[in-house]
């Protein structure tokens, strides 16, 4: 293959997970010194953290310090934002105050607004995407869908017009989830790969690092090879980020993605 024009940085959906000791960090790694061990193997990382609480822009401005020049954080949107569908100006400017460090240390990527599977592509909720991307005006923003009514003839379009960057994901191939497809609608292009865990995607009770349990094999990341290519030719800069983070599954499939790429001259 022939290297493409644009970038493409690899990470995982979050790095301090204490199940990570001994498959990816080293035994008896403490967990302030995750991030610095995570930075000197990937350039990116997804902030996941934020989904569950706004941290204090400290939090942040002390994980830049842990990684080198270059690097890049793209921060997940609160749940407040995307699960309860809150437009409250204190939630927006607390939750924007946070991205300071990064902005001034040149690391920011953009933001995830990761969407649950029971927003459907509804006039209300068509109007609350566009009041959320209005409070975040000037911000680069990915969005992530979970059901397959966003996919229509005129998303590529409504998204490109709109300046909104598009989230392609990999998941179980299960009625109403959202298929591998690809497109650029931004000056870069992203993907997430959850793993294809159908038993216990719908799982009742269980919890969702059963969901996201899954290790890729080697063919099933071959096939995403030419889509990233074809991805990165379009786009400055394409994402990939592992969201199957059980047991350490993100960063190793992660690390088999980058030699995947490598081996196709598509990364250096």
């Amino acid at each position: 293959m022939v290297a493409p024009s644009g970038e493409i940085r690899i990470g995982t959906s979050g790095y301090s997970f204490a199940d990570w000791v001994g498959p990816f960090y080293p035994p008896g790694m403490r967990s302030n010194e995750f991030l610095g061990f995570y930075a000197e193997r990937f350039d990116t990382v997804e902030v996941n953290a934020t989904y569950y609480r706004i941290p204090p822009p400290r939090t942040l401005e002390q994980m830049e310090r842990k990684t080198p020049p270059g690097f890049v954080f793209v921060v997940k949107l609160n749940q407040a934002m995307t699960h309860e569908r809150s437009l409250d100006d204190s939630l927006f400017r607390d939750f924007l105050a946070v991205l300071d460090p990064l902005k001034a240390a040149g690391k920011y990527g953009g933001l995830l607004a990761q969407f649950p599977w029971g927003f459907k592509r509804t006039p209300d909720n068509r109007r609350f995407l566009a009041a959320l991307h209005e409070k975040l005006a000037g911000e680069p923003l990915f969005v992530e869908f979970r059901h397959d009514s966003w996919l229509t003839s005129g998303l590529e379009s409504s998204l490109r017009e709109r300046h909104i960057g598009y989230c392609a994901v990999d998941e179980p191939p299960l009625p109403t989830l959202v298929p591998p497809i690809t497109m650029v609608t931004t000056d870069e292009a992203y993907v997430r790969f959850h793993g294809r865990n159908e038993q216990n995607w719908w799982a009742s009770g269980g919890s969702t690092g059963d969901r996201y349990d899954y290790d890729y094999k080697p063919d099933e990341l071959k096939d995403w090879v030419r889509k990233v290519a074809e991805l990165a030719e379009q786009a400055k800069r394409t994402y990939l980020f592992f969201n199957n983070c059980h047991a350490g599954q993100a960063a190793r499939n992660a690390k088999l993605m980058q030699e995947l790429l490598r081996q196709q001259g598509l990364m250096r």
